[in-house]
Formats: structure tokens, C-alpha cells, sequence
């Protein structure tokens, strides 16, 4: 497809209640538009277009957030390099931008330098890029065989985030660290058992949403002490 086809594609599937919140937000520096489609929609509407790097970067200079949002889905992580996604990381400050960025099933963390990068960035003096770290690491989580880091690796981040999530300033860089837990805690026995143990003594994470009703701070022990999860480890 191209940028025009996407850009029709998008103008299709608006969404009026999504334009009018998206008015109402603060919409970072850029003051980006919108089309109010929501992350669901956006990402179905990424699977259909299929994965193109050229596209990717064209959609990225947009000044609509759902194109950029796509942009980011449909990139392809083998063409991906250090450069662009340093020059992506200092602007995601709109909608969710940060989140499909580095998680959400993201591109990012499957291109090879991807590792490499999250382990530089959780000592990063930038919020975007500690954030997108441990987004990075809850991805992480999930893959198999040789592409997976190491259980030591993931016992280095649980005690890192134990010793660190209370004295992160950032509140969204805390969710993000919360959302890291949760994955490695699923990962293994042995990683449930120590994250469960870390998670007891790190105790309530400071996370306010503000005036969003519809979201709650992630009850990291509860998720990891399910009985979805109880059955998955014997």
C-alpha cells in the first residue's frame, strides 16, 4: 500500500467519540491529529497492510497519530536501525505512542540490536528510553528458544526494579517496570517464585491514571499468583 491508500484507510475507519477525547488531550509537542481510532482497531488495520519498512518511516513523518502508530506496528525489525529509533524515542509523547513503541507486540524487540539497546537505556537519564527499556524486557519475556535472554538475565532485572521502582520519579517508567514484572514472573517456576518474592517486598506501586476510571494500577501478585498460573507451573 501506500502512504495515500493508508491515509484513506484511516479516514474510513474514524472514530467521531475517539476524535472528540483525542481533542480534549494534551497532544505532546507536535500537536498531532487523529482520527480516534482506537489501539485494537489500529493494530488489525497494521496486520491487513503487512509489514513494509519504506511505508513504516513515510507514516512515521505524519502529523495524524494513528498513522504513526501504524508506522511503528508494520516496520520491519530487520531494516530497523540504532539510528531512526533513537530519533523515534525522543518523540512519543502522544496517545500511546511510548507503549506500541517497545511493547504491544511491537517491532522493536525483534530487531537484533534490540537487546543491546534495552540494556543501555534502563540506565538512560530519559524517560521515554527507560520506559521503552523495560517494555523492551517484558517482550522479552515472551520469546523462545534462542532468541530469549538468559533466566540470569531476568533475575538481574527483578532485583534491579526491587531496588528500583520506589525511587523512580517517573510514574509511567514505574508502570513499565510493573508490566516487566509481570512478564518474567510468567516466564518460568523459578522466575514466578523469586518475582512473587521480590513483588511481597517492593509492596504498592505509585500509579495514578488521574481521571481515567477505566484503568487501574497492575496488581502484578495477583496475576502471578492466579490459578491460570498456579496450574501452568504445577
Amino acid at each position: 500500500m501506500t502512504k495515500t491508500e493508508v491515509m484513506a484507510l484511516l479516514k474510513d475507519n474514524k472514530n467521531e467519540r475517539g476524535i472528540a477525547n483525542w481533542n480534549k488531550l494534551e497532544k505532546g509537542p507536535e500537536k498531532l491529529r487523529s482520527y480516534g481510532i482506537g489501539l485494537t482497531q489500529l493494530r488489525k488495520l497494521a496486520k491487513g497492510i503487512g509489514r513494509d519498512h519504506k511505508l513504516a518511516q513515510q507514516l512515521w513523518k505524519s502529523n495524524y497519530y494513528d498513522a504513526k502508530v501504524i508506522g511503528l506496528l508494520i516496520d520491519d525489525p530487520k531494516q530497523l536501525t540504532r539510528e531512526q529509533v533513537e530519533q523515534q524515542v525522543e518523540n512519543l509523547e502522544a496517545g500511546y505512542l511510548d507503549h506500541v513503541f517497545a511493547s504491544c507486540d511491537a517491532t522493536l524487540p525483534k530487531a537484533p540490536f534490540a537487546f543491546e539497546l534495552a540494556c543501555e537505556w534502563m540506565d538512560s537519564k530519559h524517560k521515554a528510553r527507560r520506559r521503552a527499556a523495560w517494555g523492551l524486557t517484558y517482550e522479552f519475556s515472551k520469546f523462545k528458544g534462542k532468541k530469549a535472554p538468559d533466566e540470569d538475565f531476568f533475575l538481574g532485572c527483578v532485583a534491579r526494579i526491587e531496588k528500583s521502582i520506589h525511587k523512580e520519579k517517573e510514574m509511567w517508567v514505574r508502570e513499565s517496570m510493573n508490566g516487566a514484572l509481570l512478564g518474567i514472573g510468567k516466564r518460568t517456576k523459578k522466575l514466578n517464585r523469586e518475582t512473587i518474592k521480590a513483588v511481597k517486598r517492593i509492596g504498592p506501586v505509585d500509579v495514578d491514571y488521574g481521571d481515567d476510571n477505566s484503568c487501574e494500577p497492575l496488581n502484578v501478585l495477583k496475576h502471578l499468583t492466579s490459578d491460570y498460573v498456579k496450574k501452568k507451573f504445577g
